[in-house]
């Protein structure tokens, strides 16, 4: 037999067979969990870094007033729940928002008019939050007091009129200024500790990471991601600011009980009015 060059038969005119190349390895996925945390790790420290920035920029564009980005709230939670509900949701934030505006500026603060982000609420812009953490506290409780003072009266249309709509908006409300009242900045509640005692931060944070374990939603979980960075950030600003530091976060005695009656307090009003403005649906409803 010969030790020539073996050659493989083909019909005439049949190409010859191209050498295979392996296809190229797909590019590994990111897993649920981790699509859904980059880009709110990306987010939230956009947020923190450049957040007052962009709140002055967009101070200065007239179409992002508080009436036009009420408008553009409205209709984007008019697709979710439509406008009638959607108009007195933004409403209540309106109310809830004000309170805030009205303390800074009894504290002497400068503040811009709410500035309304569908789906993340509404903010207000301002240079500090006062000169000290007492005064922190009042502009962080002033939202929820004057937020449950407009829900209740959101309740009390609702039993005159014998609306579920407005017993619906009452139950929002008061839900939304109950979560509000969680101890972690951004959230009122994280203001008001600053008063209370800084290491309550690490019990809202705590109890953040429960409400995103339990009901997960990119919302939470940014307000957990921003809450985790401002509490670090601020307890190192206390650890290694020195006497300047510490004196922010001295409040007298009967201060801090105020604070307390008062957050205790709007707790407890908050959970009574979702008792009250509960609707209770059966089978035979749908």
């Amino acid at each position: 037999m010969s030790d020539g060059p073996r050659v493989t038969w083909l019909p005439p005119g049949a190409p010859a067979p191209e050498p295979a190349t392996p296809a190229p390895a797909p590019p590994p996925e990111r897993t649920g969990l981790k699509r859904l945390l980059w880009p709110l790790v990306v987010a939230g420290g956009l947020l923190v870094k450049y957040g007052k920035l962009a709140l002055l920029a967009v101070g200065k564009i007239k179409i992002l007033t508080t009436s036009g980005s009420m408008l553009v709230s409205v209709a984007a939670y008019s697709l979710i729940w439509g406008w009638r509900f959607a108009l007195g949701f933004v409403l209540l934030l309106l109310v809830h928002e004000l309170g805030h505006v009205i303390q800074l500026r009894r504290e002497g603060v400068p503040a811009s008019a709410p500035l309304f982000i569908p789906f993340l609420g509404a903010v207000v812009a301002a240079k500090s939050l006062g000169r000290d953490a007492a005064a922190e506290a009042r502009v962080g409780l002033a939202g929820p007091v004057l937020g449950t003072l407009g829900t209740i009266a959101v309740l009390a249309a609702a039993d005159a009129a014998d609306s579920d709509l407005l017993r619906a908006l009452a139950f929002t409300g008061f839900f939304l200024n109950l979560f509000n009242l969680v101890p972690l900045t951004p959230l009122d509640g994280g203001r008001a500790m600053a008063a209370m005692s800084p290491w309550m931060w690490f019990l809202g944070l705590f109890l953040a990471v429960v409400f995103a374990f339990a009901w997960p939603n990119p919302i939470i979980i940014l307000i957990v991601l921003v809450g985790v960075w401002d509490t670090w950030r601020r307890w190192k600003a206390l650890r290694d600011g020195g006497e300047e530091a510490r004196s922010y976060y001295r409040v007298r005695p009967r201060t801090r009980l105020l604070v307390l009656a008062v957050y205790v307090g709007l707790i407890v009003v908050c959970v009574l009015g979702m008792d009250l403005s509960h609707i209770e649906r059966t089978f035979d409803d749908v």
